[in-house]
């Protein structure tokens, strides 16, 4: 067993090489961040751990002082982080979250307590696995991606710098192969299952739980929202098999309605352990009521099974004071302007069901762009029939779906449901923003709403334009 002067001692030791950098490769976060981003283009996505748990014990495994709260889904999941670092942290834990895609900066991903990773320590812990990263690009291993690399530093920043109470931990991509998962957590939340990713994740709701349930560690308790049958019993099956106790939405707990407006909305909560009335959040959209219960069900089995220390009223304000960038998210009242990434069908149709209950308006003109997919006439077929004018775009992404493209399929989608009452193609994100801006200028004596809507690169830059005038760097 190692004493905690043994610890002390070896994270010392850590932070020393943290700081020393090794091979100094880097003088600045840009050029670090720069040598991380060059290669998403370039390596792409490697599913699977092998590099990731090769890379982690050439670093004497620093994951496994950390206790992580592991979140998967399709949709929701980083809803869920956001709510659960914000209770933890109002209850006086120092909590690290790491989350993907970032809107504004790299270092954003890599959040403690609030604080996004500051840049000097975006140069050490880089230069610290520059040469780690070579090694294993000459060997048979290859290169390692820019997702293994920064979810690599976001370890080592809180193992070795940062040193955080509880880590709420989001997944990548799907779950059994994604390297988030060469993490052993206290507790596992798996907030649904949609149409997502199915080039790698699978052609099938059943394929793709199966992936998300790969994140259910043998007797680890897990926490699930997951409602269509056929994947619900995906996780049930999974569970039981690795003996994880199973808290499933509907069963074990659940939650009811209370009211919603545009800002605002509240239910009620029961669980095996208590009935909480009036809980009160601020995310907008009726499905971030079920990522709330999860959330709280997922404080609840800390509390009870792991002496999680969280008043009551520490719980409310934490899940109230919440806040998630670029979903449902109102960035500006005079004109209303709305940015809400969804980008696959069952995004869209809790968008849709949104805009239904808690948005009220004379016209919504709505501008869309989204990364290549076979899915978007399926999500679109949500929207469609409420917009007034549809202006079409493209992200400044190198994956990025061509305007002309996506306008064919919003044309195809809209011919069984009534689509938009017109159609706009305009490339250029910025000028596609600048007409959408100027309908509802047009028009001021109308109740319109602006909706910005699709990928998060695009929601990403419109945010970082409307609110600070400048682009946002390209997240991953």
């Amino acid at each position: 067993m190692t004493t905690s002067q043994d610890a002390s001692s070896q994270n010392h030791h850590d932070l020393a090489s943290a700081e020393d950098g090794g091979d100094a490769s880097f003088r600045t976060a840009a050029e670090a961040v720069g040598w991380i981003s060059g290669l998403a283009p370039v390596v792409g996505i490697k599913p699977g751990l092998e590099r990731m748990e090769l890379l982690l014990e050439k670093l004497n495994y620093p994951h496994r002082r950390l206790r992580f709260i592991h979140v998967a889904g399709t949709n929701g999941k980083g809803s869920v982080c956001a709510m659960l670092a914000s209770v933890l942290r109002k209850s006086g834990y120092d909590v690290g979250l790491f989350t993907s895609p970032y809107l504004t900066s790299f270092a954003d991903r890599i959040d403690y307590n609030g604080e996004a990773m500051p840049e000097e320590v975006i140069v050490r812990l880089a230069n610290r696995l520059k040469p780690l990263s070579d090694e294993l690009a000459d060997s048979e291993w290859g290169a390692l991606t820019a997702f293994e690399l920064t979810t690599a530093m976001a370890i080592l920043y809180y193992a070795t710098v940062a040193f955080p109470d509880y880590v709420v931990w989001e997944t990548g991509l799907g779950g059994r192969l994604d390297v988030t998962n060469v993490v052993t957590p206290v507790v596992s939340v798996i907030t649904n299952v949609g149409h997502d990713h199915m080039d790698l994740l699978g052609d099938t709701i059943a394929d793709i739980a199966r992936e998300k349930a790969g994140i259910v560690k043998a007797g680890v308790p897990v926490i699930s929202t997951v409602l269509q049958p056929e994947a619900a019993a995906i996780v049930k099956e999974t569970a039981a098999s690795r003996k994880a106790t199973l808290y499933q939405l509907g069963e074990q707990f659940s939650y009811e309605n209370r009211g919603m407006e545009e800002e605002a909305q509240s239910f009620d909560f029961r669980d095996l352990f208590r009935e909480l009335e009036d809980i009160r959040i601020g995310l907008a959209g009726p499905h971030q009521q079920a990522n709330a219960a999860a959330a709280i069900m997922a404080i609840d089995v800390l509390r009870t099974y792991y002496a999680l220390i969280v008043d009551e009223e520490d719980l409310r304000e934490g899940l109230r004071r919440a806040a998630w960038p670029g979903r449902l998210e109102l960035v500006s009242r005079e004109p209303r302007i709305l940015l809400d990434g969804a980008h696959n069908p069952e995004g869209m149709a809790a968008l849709a069901e949104a805009l239904r209950q808690g948005y009220p308006r004379d016209k919504l003109n709505v501008l869309l762009a989204m990364m290549p997919n076979k899915n978007h006439e399926d999500a679109l077929r949500h929207i469609l029939p409420m917009v007034s004018t549809l202006v079409v775009t493209e992200p400044d992404h190198h994956r990025k779906m061509g305007a002309e493209a996506l306008a064919d399929a919003a044309r195809r989608a809209g011919r069984d449901t009534g689509g938009a009452a017109a159609v706009i193609v305009e490339p250029d994100w910025r000028k596609a923003l600048e007409k959408i801006q100027s309908l509802a200028a047009a028009e001021p004596e109308e109740n319109t709403l602006t909706l910005v809507t699709g990928t998060l690169y695009l929601i990403a830059d419109v945010r970082s334009w409307l609110l600070e005038r400048k682009t946002s760097d390209k997240g991953w």
